[in-house]
C-alpha cells in the first residue's frame, strides 16, 4: 500500500474538495471547512487483492473510496471468511477508529485496483485542535452514521432470529 499526501497529487486537491462535498459525512459543511479537513488527508492506492487492514488490527483511520471496489470480510465462527459487503465510490470504512481504540471489526481487501482518501486519527485530532466546532460537526455526523448502521444491522439480525417465547 502506497500512501502519499493529497498535495503530492497536484490538481487532485480541487477534485478532492468536490468529492468530499458529496460524502454524507461532509455534505453539510462549508467549502472552507472541507478545505481545512482535506489538508489532513492522505491518498492511498491499492492493487487488486491487496489488504487495506485486517480484522483484529488496531485501527487508526477512516477511509473513503474514490475509485474501485473493496470487500469487507468477516471471519465466521466456522473459520470461513465471508464477504459481508462491497464498498464502491463514495463509501467509507473505519469511522469508529478515529474515535475509539478498539481493534478492526473486519478485514478490508481490494477487489479491484482502488484509490482511497484517508483521514488518520492523528489528522482528525489536529483538525479538532485547530477548529473544535468543525470537529463537533464531524463527530455528530459520525454518530448518526454509526447509529444508522446499527439500526440496519439490528433489523437484518432480527430477520434471522427466532421469536422469544
Amino acid at each position: 500500500m502506497k500512501a502519499t499526501t493529497v498535495t503530492e497529487h497536484g490538481n487532485f486537491k480541487g477534485e478532492l474538495i468536490g468529492f468530499l462535498t458529496n460524502l454524507p459525512l461532509f455534505d453539510e459543511l462549508k467549502p472552507a471547512e472541507i478545505k481545512g479537513i482535506s489538508s489532513h488527508m492522505n491518498f492511498i492506492e491499492l492493487k487488486k487483492d491487496e489488504i487495506l487492514f485486517r480484522e483484529g488490527e488496531k485501527g487508526n483511520c477512516v477511509c473513503f473510496v474514490v475509485e474501485g471496489t473493496l470487500d469487507v470480510i468477516k471471519q465466521a465462527l466456522t473459520g470461513e471468511s465471508v464477504v459481508i459487503t462491497a464498498l464502491h465510490r463514495g463509501r467509507s470504512i473505519g469511522e469508529m477508529s478515529v474515535i475509539d481504540d478498539f481493534p478492526r471489526s473486519a478485514t478490508v481487501k481490494a477487489r479491484t485496483d482502488s484509490k482511497l482518501i484517508i483521514l488518520t486519527r492523528e489528522g482528525f485530532d489536529l483538525m479538532l485542535g485547530e477548529d473544535p466546532q468543525l470537529g463537533i460537526k464531524i463527530l455528530k455526523k459520525i454518530s448518526r452514521l454509526l447509529s444508522l448502521n446499527l439500526r440496519k444491522t439490528s433489523s437484518r439480525l432480527a430477520d434471522y432470529m427466532l421469536p422469544l417465547t
